[in-house]
């Protein structure tokens, strides 16, 4: 109701002035600080959602397409990244080398079986039938399964002999049996593919 002589009319304006002044103002930003939510939001990237589960299944077999499509090309190169853990490291890489450098009995193992079924399955006369029933279960097929196992013991017994004398600190442990099976592969389905020729020569990189 009554009021201090003290106050002069230039500390009413400024009292209103700094009264009437926002808040941000005095914060020094110029701006108020945006929240924790906006700034996330800002952040993120427009996701593009599939319009039914039928889009949703079509993008995912794509992605997984492509994934495919790119482990089996760096396999082909002899990238190791691509690679399953039986296949990677030093030791493994020179067991393919060894085994795919060499012509082997037992590489024909899977297409002499194929030519014996078919020819049980060819139509002959009695005594052509009996013959050749004769030579293939008396004396082809126990001919091609001694050379197959004794291909076998010789391969994984040479291949871990001189890994041992190549790679000293390294782990040996199963790189025999592994290059005694892929001797027993056809050499164009064997996996990671051949990078060697027959005689140690590389295989040519396709254009």
């Amino acid at each position: 109701m009554f009021r201090r002589r003290s106050e002069t009319p230039a500390e009413d304006a400024a009292q209103a002035v700094s009264s009437e002044q926002p808040k941000s103002a005095t914060q020094g930003k110029g701006r108020p600080t945006p929240k924790r939510r906006e700034a996330e939001g800002r952040r993120r990237q427009p996701v593009t959602a599939p319009a039914n589960r039928k889009e949703a299944y079509r993008q995912m077999r794509a992605r997984q397409d492509a994934e495919r499509r790119r482990v089996r090309e760096g396999i082909a190169r002899g990238d190791e990244r691509y690679m399953p853990a039986r296949d990677k490291g030093p030791v493994r890489r020179f067991a393919r080398d060894w085994v795919d450098s060499r012509r082997l009995v037992s590489q024909y193992f899977l297409p002499f079986a194929l030519v014996i079924l078919l020819a049980t399955w060819i139509p002959l006369q009695p005594d052509v039938r009996a013959f050749v029933y004769f030579a293939v279960l008396t004396i082809a097929w126990p001919l091609m399964m001694v050379g197959v196992l004794f291909t076998s013991i010789w391969v994984a017994w040479r291949v871990k002999r001189v890994a041992a004398e190549k790679f000293p600190d390294e782990n040996l442990r199963g790189v025999g049996f592994y290059a005694a099976m892929r001797a027993l592969q056809i050499r164009r389905l064997r996996f990671p593919p051949p990078t060697v020729l027959p005689g140690g020569r590389p295989v040519p990189q396709k254009k």
